[in-house]
């Protein structure tokens, strides 16, 4: 018996499970803090700071979690963080200049922030926190300017960058990410040409945090394993 649309609808508020074992979860868990420790500690220095009061923008938390868990999204290669909060950082305080009405200037800046990070090819979604701060942060934000987008925006993005660079790839993950090629190639006649993937994804009507290669890799991988159970039966 088929559930009713409204069941279908309420289903899809129910998490599917995580696609994350417990030596991951662990790794991830411990990237996040040394690159956060790291970047804090390093940002706090470099400005002649002490360690209490760290030199640490809120949304690198957010950044930490995408570059440690997930460094395999297209959303968490090092220049959309990099590119993505120097693009918000300039794109706020830009706004927060030219509109004098924080109710109008907040949205304004995150929708402007995410157009522009799309035409530079660096959309990450934390980048968004950093705009709202540039409009919302206060007196002090204010009058520091465009230097914002410098300090601490893009000394906290490469130290962040810089750390999960070494981390992952000490600990086996691919950082920026490459396509794992598949285990065995498959017929020649079930290939998908690039052509082909794009106008997939294009049809498929939503935007899927999956890069191409990623996608042909995985189709690959499951076709093969199809062709050698169909064999084996």
């Amino acid at each position: 018996m088929n559930d009713s649309p409204i069941i279908t609808w309420l289903k899809g508020f129910i998490p599917a499970p995580a696609a994350m074992g417990p030596r991951d979860r662990l790794r991830a868990a411990i990237g996040i803090f040394c690159g956060i420790a790291a970047t804090a500690l390093v940002s706090t220095l470099a400005v002649g700071g002490i360690a209490n009061a760290p030199l640490l923008i809120a949304p690198m938390g957010a950044s930490a979690i995408l570059l440690f868990a997930v460094p395999a999204s297209p959303l968490a290669q090092p220049w959309p963080v990099i590119g993505g909060h120097m693009v918000a950082a300039l794109v706020g305080v830009t706004v927060a200049h030219l509109v004098g009405t924080p109710l109008l200037a907040a949205p304004l800046a995150v929708a402007l922030s995410f157009a522009v990070m799309t035409i530079f090819r660096c959309v990450h979604p934390p980048s968004g926190a950093i705009a709202l701060i540039a409009v919302l942060g206060g007196p002090k934000i204010t009058q520091m300017g465009y230097s914002f987008a410098l300090v601490p925006v893009l000394l906290n993005s490469v130290l962040l960058t810089a750390s999960a660079l070494i981390y992952n790839n000490l600990t086996g993950r691919s950082f920026p990410h490459v396509a794992h090629p598949p285990a065995q190639p498959i017929s020649p006649a079930l290939s998908l040409t690039p052509q082909d993937i794009d106008l997939v994804l294009t049809q498929y009507g939503e935007t899927l945090d999956i890069s191409r290669e990623d996608l042909d890799g995985l189709y690959q991988s499951l076709v093969a394993r199809a062709e050698t159970t169909n064999k084996s039966h």
